[in-house]
């Protein structure tokens, strides 16, 4: 399915948001998502479904200084 991660379109066949985290090499247990606007607790990926179309915002931590 097509959805949008971080503002370019993606093709993912998982269809939670967990597969697609995983799919799309999101492995950082230090991530936060939000799908579609809403912000979606880790323990909830993996029965999050997804849907063609959907937004997903991915968020990681940047070291630096």
């Amino acid at each position: 399915m097509k959805i949008i991660v971080n503002a370019e379109p993606r093709e993912v066949a998982g269809k939670t948001l967990a597969d697609a985290l995983t799919e799309l090499e999101f492995t950082s247990p230090a991530i936060a998502a939000a799908l579609n606007g809403n912000f979606v607790p880790r323990e909830d990926y993996s029965e999050t479904p997804l849907s063609d179309g959907d937004k997903l915002e991915v968020l990681a931590p940047m070291q630096g200084g």
